[in-house]
């Protein structure tokens, strides 16, 4: 019988795509095999933890009733985490290929679909004065500022002004 078309995943019959060997092959990286064994050791760890808790609590420590079920806890968001990151990295690379980028040329400008990330630009709310005048502390300060730079080795208090 051929799959429904409604909710067949054609894309993980595709080169690479997920569920085929090309794509989990993304998964065995220097990088991920140490994630792999991190998850391991630390859902192992957590659960041994746990039933070392419960132990406690069955010999009469009840605070260890608590800590029973927080290590527990502790591993299933590790797995969630680690299973969140597999997903993440085996669909994060098939959208990639899929739609690749449009190659941009030398003297086009930006359409007005582009999305980025744009710096803040600071505004000066003091207004300043048409005249060109500065303002009085201001104008001291900087006196102050080129009497420091005039003698390095005088101390502040030594300021004349």
């Amino acid at each position: 019988m051929p799959p429904n078309p409604t909710d067949y995943d054609a894309a993980s019959e595709t080169a690479g795509g997920p569920g085929t060997l090309d794509g989990m092959k993304r998964l065995w990286t220097p990088g991920w095999i140490a994630r792999h064994v991190a998850m391991v050791v630390l859902v192992v760890g957590f659960l041994g933890l746990g039933w070392w808790q419960v132990t406690r609590a069955a010999s009469g420590n009840t605070l260890s009733f608590g800590y029973a079920i927080e290590w527990p806890v502790f591993a299933g968001f590790v797995i969630f985490v680690w299973w969140r990151e597999v997903r993440h990295t085996l669909r994060g690379t098939r959208g990639d290929r899929s739609s690749p980028a449009p190659p941009a040329s030398a003297g086009s400008a930006p359409t007005a679909t582009t999305l980025g990330v744009r710096r803040p630009v600071r505004v000066n709310r003091v207004p300043v004065p048409a005249d060109g005048a500065q303002d009085g502390d201001l104008a001291a300060y900087n006196r102050y500022l080129t009497w420091l730079n005039a003698n390095p080795g005088a101390k502040p208090g030594d300021y004349p002004g």
